[in-house]
C-alpha cells in the first residue's frame, strides 16, 4: 500500500512539472488578459472573450524602427492565428520596421490585431523586392478580425510620389493595408497615414466595418486614395476622416451594399464610384448610400465616373445630406473618364441608373454640376433635390462655369440653387432607353 502511495506521489509531482513547463511556455508567447464578448455591428459576427495576448516584443523584436522586424510579427501572428480570442500586440511607445508581410488565415476565429505602437514601411524604394509591389501588409482569408488601437500605420511613400526616384522599379506602387478574401472585418481607430499609393484596400470581401479611423497624406501625393473597395459587398465606413491626394472613398466594380456616413472628406477627389468599365470591362455596382458628411478643399464632390466602351450598369445611388467647401465639381457623373490628356473615343457605356443627389449644400470653386452622360446610353432616373451650391470666390470669376448637363434624364425638386439646375435633367425616357437598362441589368 505504501510502495503504491509512493508511486502515485511520484506521478503528481511529474505532472504538476510538465504543468508549470507548459504554463512557462505559454507565458513566452503571451500573457494574459480578459475582454468582455460584444456584438458585431449589424450581426456580421461577434468578438468574443479575448484570453491570450501574443506580444510581438515577446517574440525578439527590436522595436527601435529600423532593424527588420517583419519575421517576429508574422511569427506573432501565427501563434495568435491558432487560439480563438487571441490578441497580437503592436506595444505603445516604439516603433517596428516591417517589410512586406502576408498575415494568412483562416485563424481559429475572434482575433485581434492591437496596434498601439508604430509599423513603419522601409522609405527607401531599393529595400522593397521587385516581386513585392503590390501590398506591404497584406491580410488574406482573414475572418473574424479586429484591427484596432491608438496606433500609426505609417507607409513613408514619400520617395515613392516622386517620379524620378520611383520610375526605375516599377509603376507599381505598394497599397499599405490590403485585405483579400476576408470577411467579418473591423478597423476602427488607428491611423494610416502616407501609403506610397492606397492607403486601405478591401477586395472580394464582406461584412467591413471601418470606424473612428484617421487616413492622411499629402494633397499632391499621386493615387493615394483612402479607402478602396473591389468586389466587396456588406460595407459600413463611418465616423472617420479622410484627406489624400486621391479619392477619399473610391468604389470599384463589384461592390454592393455600401454605407459610408459621417465622413469628413478633404483634400482629394472626393467620395468615388469608378471609373468602370475600363479596357470594355463589365462593371456592376448596386445600393449604395453616402449620407452626413463633409466634403471640403477636394477636386471633386459626389463622383460617379466610368470609361468609354465599357457595359454593365451602377444603380440605387444616394448621396445626401453633404456638406461642400470650396469643392471644384461638387456633383458629378462623367461617362467620358480620362486619366491622360487624351482618350479614344468608344461607342457604348456603363449605364448609370438610379442616382439621387439630395441636400448637397455649399460652395463650389469651379462649376456646381457636371453631368455629361453618354451618346448611346443616356443616364436615367436621375434626381436632383435640395441642391444649393454658391460660388467661393467672387461671381463672374474667370475659372468658373455653368453648369453642364448632358442626356441626363430624371427629375428636379427645389430649392436649387443656381437655379439653372432647375432645367438640367430631360423628361421621360424613349423605348430604346429602357431596352438598353434591361440589357445591362441582365449582366449584373
Amino acid at each position: 500500500m505504501k510502495q503504491n502511495m509512493k508511486h502515485l506521489c511520484v506521478f503528481i509531482s511529474h505532472l504538476l512539472v510538465l504543468f508549470s513547463l507548459c504554463t512557462m511556455i505559454t507565458f513566452v508567447e503571451g500573457r494574459k488578459f480578459h475582454t468582455n464578448c460584444k456584438k458585431h455591428h449589424k450581426g456580421y459576427g461577434d468578438s468574443c472573450t479575448s484570453t491570450t495576448n501574443y506580444d510581438i516584443m515577446s517574440f525578439g523584436a527590436k522595436a527601435n524602427g529600423v532593424s527588420d522586424d517583419s519575421k517576429k510579427f508574422v511569427a506573432a501572428w501565427k501563434a495568435a492565428c491558432k487560439v480563438r480570442g487571441a490578441v497580437v500586440l503592436i506595444p505603445s511607445g516604439h516603433k517596428f520596421m516591417i517589410k512586406p508581410v502576408t498575415l494568412q488565415g483562416p485563424c481559429m476565429g475572434h482575433l485581434t490585431l492591437q496596434i498601439d505602437g508604430t509599423l513603419l514601411a522601409p522609405s527607401k524604394i531599393g529595400s522593397w523586392s521587385k516581386s513585392n509591389l503590390y501590398q506591404w501588409i497584406n491580410f488574406k482569408w482573414a475572418n473574424n478580425l479586429t484591427i484596432q488601437g491608438s496606433g500609426t500605420v505609417d507607409g513613408q511613400g514619400c520617395n515613392w510620389w516622386n517620379p524620378i526616384k520611383s520610375k526605375h522599379i516599377s509603376d507599381i506602387k505598394p497599397t499599405a493595408m490590403r485585405f483579400y478574401a476576408s470577411e467579418d472585418v473591423t478597423v476602427r481607430d488607428i491611423t494610416i497615414k502616407d501609403s506610397p499609393q492606397v492607403h486601405l484596400k478591401f477586395d472580394n470581401s464582406r461584412g467591413i466595418i471601418v470606424n473612428n479611423i484617421n487616413i492622411v497624406a499629402p494633397g499632391n501625393s499621386p493615387n493615394t486614395d483612402g479607402i478602396h473597395l473591389q468586389n466587396t459587398r456588406d460595407v459600413e465606413i463611418m465616423h472617420s476622416s479622410v484627406g489624400t491626394g486621391d479619392d477619399c472613398v473610391s468604389i470599384q466594380t463589384g461592390c454592393s451594399n455600401v454605407h459610408i456616413h459621417h465622413i469628413t472628406c478633404g483634400p482629394g477627389h472626393g467620395i468615388s464610384l469608378g471609373g468602370l468599365g475600363k479596357d470594355k470591362s463589365v462593371a456592376c455596382v448596386s445600393d449604395i448610400v453616402v449620407e452626413n458628411s463633409n466634403i471640403q478643399n477636394t477636386l471633386y464632390g459626389a463622383r460617379i465616373k466610368t470609361w468609354q466602351g465599357g457595359i454593365g450598369l451602377v444603380k440605387n445611388v444616394t448621396f445626401s445630406n453633404i456638406q461642400v467647401e470650396n469643392v471644384n465639381f461638387p456633383i458629378v457623373i462623367n461617362q467620358y473618364y480620362c486619366d491622360k490628356s487624351l482618350c479614344q473615343n468608344q461607342t457604348g457605356s456603363v449605364a448609370i441608373k438610379g442616382v439621387m443627389f439630395d441636400r448637397i449644400i455649399g460652395t463650389y470653386s469651379t462649376q456646381p454640376i457636371h453631368l455629361a452622360c453618354s451618346n448611346d446610353i443616356p443616364c436615367t432616373d436621375i434626381d436632383l433635390s435640395d441642391i444649393q451650391l454658391k460660388p467661393s470666390g467672387p461671381l463672374g470669376g474667370s475659372q468658373l462655369q455653368h453648369d453642364l448637363c448632358w442626356n441626363s434624364y430624371g427629375n428636379t425638386k427645389g430649392p436649387l440653387v443656381p437655379s439653372s439646375i432647375n432645367y438640367c435633367l430631360k423628361k421621360g425616357r424613349d423605348r430604346s432607353v429602357n431596352q438598353i437598362t434591361s440589357s445591362s441589368n441582365e449582366l449584373c
